[in-house]
């Protein structure tokens, strides 16, 4: 799961590069931001099934608008 990546934060692929490994927990800890979770670096077990679910709803929701926009 994208969460346990905890290795470089803050680099984000840039000038058409492809993403790095950590992209996906970037994308994550962005969208955790906006829907008033905190995740930390390392363990995040401690979360509840509602912020765990609302984070995971958002990234999917955001990923579908993506496609979308993809595809027109």
């Amino acid at each position: 799961m994208c969460l346990n990546n905890t290795s470089k934060i803050g680099k984000i692929a840039k000038n058409g590069l492809k993403p790095d490994k950590n992209s996906c927990f970037l994308k994550c800890l962005r969208t955790s931001r906006e829907v008033g979770v905190n995740l930390k670096q390392g363990y995040n077990g401690d979360l509840t099934s509602r912020q765990a679910g609302s984070v995971g709803g958002q990234m999917v929701k955001k990923m579908i608008q993506s496609y979308e926009q993809s595809i027109k």
